[in-house]
């Protein structure tokens, strides 16, 4: 797929060079990091050494004060609390997180995660059936409930108080619950709107433990928790979320709690963990007990303390994970060919299939596998209870929510936000919703938006690539949106005859590349997914790249290796800007 190349504006020039000498650090290191609003030596310290003191104070968010005093009642008068939250990777950790805290407590706790095929997402009605069957007085609810209007009405018509802790967009209705706690919220002052929903419910149990004199070591170990949702839940690592996410990644190295150090070995990841790690070998096994059977199984590892118990969950988790990907191989093929025998559907703007057959916890990795392959905004429907059932993905600048949002009568409900939704509708407002999510994305979304892009953040020499660069680069980490991981192009480059194709299917690329200016320096490469152009490599013909500079490390030995991101044949590659 051809993609476009868009370098950022450089920095103020002056600004880059006062702070490249301030801190003695290369133009290329102080351009990046004026990329990213740091101007001033007092913005370093606080961007590159993070402090827990720069946590906000949670009783800045709007509710918080009334949820702790609910739950201290509830423990005062012994009554039983309900946890309750998605089943996804960001609604378990938050469950574990909350749930192990007030164990600590209070003994009277009980935790809940939804079926994803029975129930569906958010608070169910059968939960809080539960909830009332087992006499529970107070329900908290976490990555879920902001739009739960007539479900909290039905608890509290039940005896039941909830408190919710969620951080998506509310809908124009607040639900009438004891406390709602979500920095989104009209009125809510609290200064950082992007923490996940683990991290609401950090900023929960962080309120309590303030008003109860718990120490913060106590809580602080809950932080691993934190980071594996900010970094699954792909929301940004900027402020608070890259104070929480740095001393949960520190925390997830050092020490993790029992379940996560089993399902990194079930990974098999022998070095140090990254948010890229997390996001591809972490959140996706403990995605996969929901996906395949229940997220009730991701908590029970989660809050296991038993090292024989994680283990044997972390294996059946981890099958789980290889089942998944089996089933949604075969979706994604299945998809494909509706789209390659369909001319209309080839020449859309969007991409809606339905398949009643369909596993329904697998298409939000269908949908965004298709856009890999189309680059389009897509909704994958499957039939779940008598509706049609579907998850939504986004492409980069996009706003889906709101293409969504325009197709709203059509819909029993919706939610989630620019980049992913799901949505509920009948089976009859199938067809409608097709046409309609086709005409609006056609006739909102720009040619741009529709050709993926490589956001380059500046030009570099080879001659630059030394470990000491290397070493101020991983500084920016932890990196997710808002913060990637920098990329950089080179122009003029080639292989030195040593390049491969590898993979099971040929498909990537083994290459040494090196540049007229650095002689015989010659840096290893690997380009996942652009064996497409190895025929063009062997000529021996200059090509221009654009990568991320990573460490290697293999059987002990560690070295600099460049990630391609994209190939284009010298000369061929837009100086598109962004600013």
């Amino acid at each position: 797929m051809n993609k476009k190349w868009v370098i950022k504006e450089k920095g103020d020039p002056a600004v880059v060079r006062q702070l490249a000498d301030v801190e003695n650090i290369s133009e290329t290191i102080a351009n990046l990091m004026v990329q990213r609003g740091i101007t001033t030596s007092e913005e370093a310290k606080v961007f590159f050494e993070p402090n827990l003191e720069y946590l906000h104070d949670p009783f800045m968010m709007k509710g918080m004060t009334i949820a702790v005093e609910r739950i201290s009642t509830a423990i005062n008068k012994n009554e039983k609390i309900l946890v309750y939250g998605d089943y996804d990777v960001d609604g378990t950790t938050a469950v574990a997180l909350v749930y192990s805290f007030l164990r600590e407590q209070y003994s009277n706790v009980e935790y809940y995660i939804p079926d994803r095929y029975k129930e569906g997402y958010g608070v169910s009605l059968m939960a809080i059936d539960f909830a009332q069957d087992m006499n529970c007085k107070l329900m908290i609810t976490l990555d879920c409930g902001i739009k739960a209007v007539h479900k909290v009405k039905y608890a509290r018509s039940k005896g039941i108080d909830v408190i919710i802790c969620d951080h998506h967009y509310p809908g124009d209705e607040i639900p009438d619950a004891v406390a709602v706690l979500d920095p989104k919220q009209t009125g809510c002052s609290y200064p950082y709107k992007e923490l996940s929903g683990c991290g609401v419910g950090f900023k929960l149990i962080q309120a309590y433990a303030k008003i109860h004199n718990i120490p913060f070591s106590d809580i602080s170990g809950y932080l691993d928790l934190v980071a594996v949702s900010i970094a699954s839940d792909i929301v940004p690592v900027t402020g608070e979320n890259r104070v929480l996410a740095y001393f949960g990644m520190k925390q997830l190295n050092d020490a993790p709690r029992t379940g996560l150090r089993e399902i990194i070995r079930e990974a098999e990841v022998n070095r140090t963990l990254t948010i890229e790690d997390v996001v591809f070998k972490i959140g996706p096994r403990i995605n996969a007990a929901g996906r395949m059977e229940s997220g009730r199984k991701a908590v029970e590892l989660l809050v296991a303390n038993d090292t024989r118990k994680a283990t044997g969950i972390s294996k059946e988790i981890n099958n789980f994970n290889i089942e998944r990907r089996s089933v949604d191989r075969s979706i994604t093929t299945q998809a494909m060919r509706m789209i390659s025998g369909d001319q209309r559907r080839l020449n859309a703007k969007t991409t809606v299939l339905y398949n009643p057959s369909w596993k329904k916890g697998v298409i939000g990795i269908v949908a965004s596998r298709l856009i890999e392959i189309y680059y389009r905004p897509t909704v994958i429907l499957t039939e779940s209870n008598g509706f049609a059932t579907g998850s939504a993905r986004s492409v980069q600048g996009y706003d889906l929510y709101q293409a969504i949002e325009a197709c709203s009568d059509l819909l029993e409900s919706f939610g989630g936000h620019m980049f992913a939704a799901g949505l509920t509708l009948k089976k009859e407002n199938i067809t409608p919703f097709i046409e309609r999510f086709e005409q609006y994305v056609s006739e909102t979304i720009s040619e741009d938006q529709l050709m993926p892009r490589v956001l380059i953040d500046s030009e570099l020499s080879f001659s630059e690539i030394t470990v000491d660069f290397y070493g101020f680069l991983n500084m920016f980490q932890p990196f997710g949106p808002e913060n990637m991981s920098p990329v950089f192009v080179s122009r003029n480059v080639y292989d030195t005859g040593s390049g491969r194709m590898v993979g099971s299917s040929g498909e990537h690329l083994k290459l040494d590349l090196c540049h007229e200016s650095t002689g015989s320096l010659s840096f290893p490469a690997i380009a996942f997914g652009l064996a497409e152009h190895y025929d063009d490599i062997k000529t021996g013909k200059p090509f221009d790249v654009c990568y991320s500079i990573e460490m290697n490390e293999f059987r002990g030995k560690r070295n600099l290796q460049l990630n391609i991101r994209d190939i284009k044949p010298a000369g061929k590659s837009a100086d598109n800007r962004a600013s």
